[in-house]
Order: structure tokens, then C-alpha cells, then sequence
């Protein structure tokens, strides 16, 4: 039996929660090859304690055999989005020519940039070796540091121990990818990506916000797609949960997916329900007025 954990259920504007409420959700996340599988998830039995399930990365498609497969329970879907996804295995050229030609001629100036700032050379480093792995954990983690995701939100590289056992342990069995690129001699972006089945995953991702204008992040993923294209046995490469520009512009492919929360029908959990739905309209609402207004960049410099 998966086992139900505590979960915060965020009421979140951008960056910035607002408040959350805690519930006990066994979490049924969907890999990339589940969700090309076509197959709707079975779900887990709950135990006693836990007041539902919180399923991610859910093919629109399979919402309601999902439902249906949950009779009784309060359902409400947390966000919708794609999951977006390379195939690995037409080739870096083919790769290249399905980029939109803004992205193409964009990551072309952005590299040449890169490269004059430093003397004429693109400096990336690729890491693989259960040795190699720890140079690069200690050289990403100063980067990490720098990061608005780990100063506002705790999402930078992990430095734990479960996560530095996890580490050693994929690169001894040469599951594991990862790349740093540096700007006149200075270390400004990181990429990490286990590999499992013939699909890499974009887990852990950071960069130099004083390199912010060189879009580091964007030239080190070129450079990293093209390495993996030139590895034999490569699938996929998994852009994980979520939406972004990012992903979007190095995709190749896309499944519409959504989160989908299910709670026992509990008054608590009714209550629950309301203020998320509540809320989330309210945010919606507000958003587009700050469209209308065109004050997106205030905004955004708010909610950070």
C-alpha cells in the first residue's frame, strides 16, 4: 500500500504562497513512459489516515476513467498543462530543424555572445564517473546558492545526504547526466539528469542570475541535447512536470496533462475545496486584469 503523506495544498500566486493547508494524500506521479502508454493509473488503496490521492502529470484524456475508478471522492484539478518532452532518437540535425527558427537563430546569438565574453571558447563541462559527479556537485551547489529558486522557493540542487547517496549510487551504475557551463572562467550554469529506460530527466536545472542577460541555461541545454543526441540507446528527454518557455522552445513533442486532486468527502475536505476553487478563480480573475493593464513586469517583481 502507498503510504499517504503530508501534503500543503497551496493557495500561490507566482512564486509567493499565501497560505496552505496541510492534508495526508498518497501522490501517484506518472512517469513520461505512463503517460505515453496510453493506460489510465490504478489507483493505490488509502489507509485509514489519508484523506485522498493527489495524481500528476494525468493525461487530459484519462481524467474521467480516473474519476470513474474513485466513485464517491471530491475531485478538482489542480492545474492543467503539457508535458513536454524530446524524442532522442531522430537525429541532432532533424532535432535542430523541428526548433521553431525564433528559438534556432536566438540559442545562434546567444552561444556567439556567450563565446565572446569568453575569448572565443564555449565552456562546457560534462559529467558522468561517480568522481566526476562530486566535482560537479560542488561546483553547481555555489551556483545553486545564487539561485532566486533556492533563496525564495527551497527548489535548488540538493546537497543532503540522501540526495548525494543517490547521486554516487546512479553514477556507479552510469545513470546519471550532468553538465556545467562557465562565462570567462566563472561557473554560471548547471544541469543535472538521471537516465533510466532510455529516458533522460531534467531534474535539477540553475544559473548565475549575474549572468542573467546571456541566457546561460538556454545555451548549456543546446549543448546538452546535442551530447545526448550523440549517445547510442536514448529515448527521451523527459521536460518533467509543468509548463514553462523553456520547455516549450526545446520540445519536440507534447501530451496534455493536469493535476488532479481527489478527497474523501469529508466537511473539512468540502471546506477545503471551495477556498482552493475560490481562490484559484480570484487569481485567474486578477491576472487577466493585470494583462488588461499591461503592468505584468510590476507584477512580477511583486510576487518575488
Amino acid at each position: 500500500m502507498n503510504r499517504a503523506e503530508p501534503l500543503p495544498l497551496r493557495f500561490q500566486i507566482g512564486a509567493r504562497t499565501l497560505a496552505a493547508v496541510e492534508r495526508h494524500l498518497v501522490r501517484v506521479p506518472l512517469s513520461l513512459g505512463q503517460v505515453l502508454d496510453g493506460e489510465a493509473p490504478t489507483l493505490p488503496p488509502l489507509s485509514a489516515r489519508a484523506h485522498g490521492y493527489l495524481v500528476t502529470s494525468l493525461p487530459a484524456v484519462q481524467l474521467e476513467a480516473v474519476m470513474a475508478a474513485a466513485p464517491g471522492m471530491i475531485a478538482q484539478v489542480r492545474q492543467r498543462y503539457t508535458r513536454h518532452y524530446a524524442d532522442l532518437g531522430i537525429g541532432f540535425d532533424a532535432y535542430q530543424a523541428a526548433l521553431s527558427g525564433n528559438t534556432r537563430s536566438g540559442l545562434k546569438r546567444k552561444t556567439r555572445r556567450v563565446m565572446e565574453v569568453s575569448g572565443g571558447l564555449l565552456d562546457v563541462r560534462r559529467f558522468r564517473t561517480p568522481e566526476e559527479m562530486q566535482r560537479f556537485h560542488d561546483i553547481a551547489r555555489g551556483i545553486s546558492r545564487r539561485t532566486y529558486q533556492e533563496r525564495l522557493l527551497g527548489g535548488g540542487l540538493p546537497d543532503d545526504t540522501a540526495f548525494l547517496h543517490s547521486l554516487h549510487a546512479l553514477a556507479a551504475a552510469d545513470s546519471v547526466r550532468a553538465w556545467l557551463l562557465s562565462i570567462a572562467g566563472e561557473p554560471a550554469a548547471y544541469l543535472y539528469c538521471p537516465v533510466a529506460g532510455g529516458i533522460v530527466r531534467y531534474d535539477h536545472v540553475g544559473h548565475d542570475p549575474a549572468f542573467n542577460d546571456l541566457s546561460p541555461g538556454a545555451v548549456l541545454m543546446l549543448e546538452a541535447m546535442r551530447d545526448l543526441y550523440a549517445e547510442p540507446g536514448l529515448t527521451q528527454f523527459d521536460f518533467t512536470e509543468g509548463d514553462g518557455q523553456h520547455k516549450r522552445s526545446f520540445a519536440t513533442h507534447g501530451v496534455a496533462c493536469l493535476d488532479l486532486l481527489l478527497l474523501r468527502p469529508s466537511l473539512a475536505n468540502r471546506a477545503t475545496m471551495v477556498a482552493l476553487d475560490v481562490f484559484d478563480r480570484s487569481a485567474a480573475w486578477g491576472k487577466r486584469a493585470v494583462a488588461r493593464l499591461g503592468l505584468e513586469a510590476l507584477a512580477k517583481r511583486v510576487r518575488r
